[in-house]
């Protein structure tokens, strides 16, 4: 694993952001790794938690509560897939309340369902996947992030969705990003920006620019990285990917996929908590803090 630079500047970019945008948090906090990694640990705590299942109804519960705790509105997207009860949640920051001056709404999203069987495991293939970095992550990464803009006071309006259904693809019959792909036909409003967080908690974390994703978007979130000293966003095109992004892009709505996809223990019972980091977790977590920070200038 090559190690990476530039995380000890991250703070101190963070709070010459924070200040230079006016924030009035009496606290002035930023995206802990930290916390973000025991949020992993909470979720592998509930077991896999393919769609249709107990351990994934109480993920989904325990994801409302903790937006609850942070001050965040609750809002629940239920429907049927294949006699299937899938459940999209959202949380919502500044609702109706917001400066819109600022802008319109940035969603961001993360599917918090693991893949029922671990297709790709030589040796288990009929075993569920434990889904740390695929699933936990992204929701991680976006719960942490939600606990950080409420304490900063954060003037626009947010979204944070929790997709159901994402990751069931060829399994008996599914299809990819059904969670998703509904969700956003049913939105009745146009974000200004859609960003997608997947597989992102990987030790050895590259992040390389994404082919079907918004290239103005994908441009300044890694722009971004780069003027903090965070070498994990490569600017370098590599892969082509089908995930949560695609279903906004379709809508004509600017959208960009977050993953690293070099990633070994991918679809495998091995994608367990030894393999991610919290360095990683806060590389992706401060760059979209910041980067969250610089929209409220435009």
């Amino acid at each position: 694993m090559r190690r990476k630079s530039g995380l000890f500047q991250i703070a101190a970019v963070v709070l010459l952001i924070i200040i230079g945008s006016g924030c009035s948090c009496s606290e002035m906090e930023t995206f802990d790794g930290e916390n973000a990694y025991e949020l992993i640990g909470k979720q592998l705590e509930f077991g896999p938690r393919p769609p249709g299942s107990q351990a994934l109804r109480n993920t989904g519960d325990w994801i409302i509560d903790e937006l609850r705790s942070s001050g965040w509105e609750i809002s629940e997207h239920i429907f049927e897939y294949r006699d299937v009860e899938l459940r999209n949640i959202a949380g919502m920051w500044n609702p109706d309340t917001a400066d819109q001056s600022s802008g319109g709404v940035i969603l961001f999203g993360a599917h918090y369902d693991t893949r029922p069987l671990a297709d790709l495991d030589p040796d288990h293939p009929e075993m569920p996947v434990p889904g740390a970095n695929d699933g936990a992550s992204g929701v991680a990464v976006l719960l942490e992030l939600a606990r950080v803009l409420e304490r900063q006071n954060y003037p626009r309006e947010v979204w944070m969705v929790f997709f159901d259904g994402e990751d069931s693809g060829n399994i008996n019959g599914w299809e990819w990003i059904a969670g998703s792909s509904a969700y956003a036909s049913q939105m009745e409003i146009e974000p200004d920006a859609v960003v997608i967080v997947d597989m992102v908690g990987d030790k050895d974390l590259d992040l390389y620019l994404e082919y079907n994703s918004d290239q103005t978007l994908a441009g300044e979130i890694w722009d971004t990285a780069e003027e903090q000293g965070i070498d994990n966003f490569i600017h370098e095109y590599r892969y082509s990917i089908l995930d949560d992004h695609i279903p906004f892009l379709q809508q004509g709505w600017p959208a960009v996929d977050i993953i690293d996809f070099d990633y070994e223990s991918w679809h495998t019972t091995q994608d367990t908590i030894d393999k991610v980091s919290a360095e990683s977790l806060v590389a992706v977590g401060s760059t979209l803090e910041n980067w969250l920070w610089s929209r409220v200038e435009r």
